[in-house]
């Protein structure tokens, strides 16, 4: 009995070990996700902004789908999610360092869903 007890502490020692390591690797692609966003966004957001207008953005999608076949993410409607997503939070200082923080599927929904800075500050926390 004793050496049971002994072998699932043990084992769910290890079981926690493995769950731990399990969320910080998706904590760690997660931010790599929302960074890649962000840079995406940027550069539409730049573009935008030098007058290419509104036609780069299928164009944009079309070929990052060629490219990274089975690769979800790059649809039109995400590409300017990703350009709204850079041009909400930018110039905002307090809310730069916590939108790494929260999944991209949680920022559509604050981005779709509210309408200011302070109000997207309150879910983002």
């Amino acid at each position: 009995m004793q050496l049971e007890n002994s072998q699932n502490n043990f084992i769910s020692e290890i079981k926690k070990k493995v769950r731990q390591a399990q969320y910080e690797a998706l904590k760690v692609v997660n931010l790599q996700l929302i960074n890649l966003y962000w840079e995406i966004g940027k550069s539409i957001a730049e573009k935008q902004s030098e007058s290419w207008g509104k036609a780069i953005v299928p164009t944009l999608s079309q070929e990052l789908q060629k490219e990274f076949s089975g690769v979800s993410g790059f649809s039109v409607g995400n590409l300017w999610l990703m350009a709204q997503f850079y041009n909400e939070y930018h110039s905002v200082e307090n809310l730069v360092p916590l939108v790494r923080e929260i999944s991209w599927s949680k920022h559509i929904t604050i981005l779709k869903k509210c309408k200011d800075n302070l109000e997207r500050q309150f879910y983002i926390l």
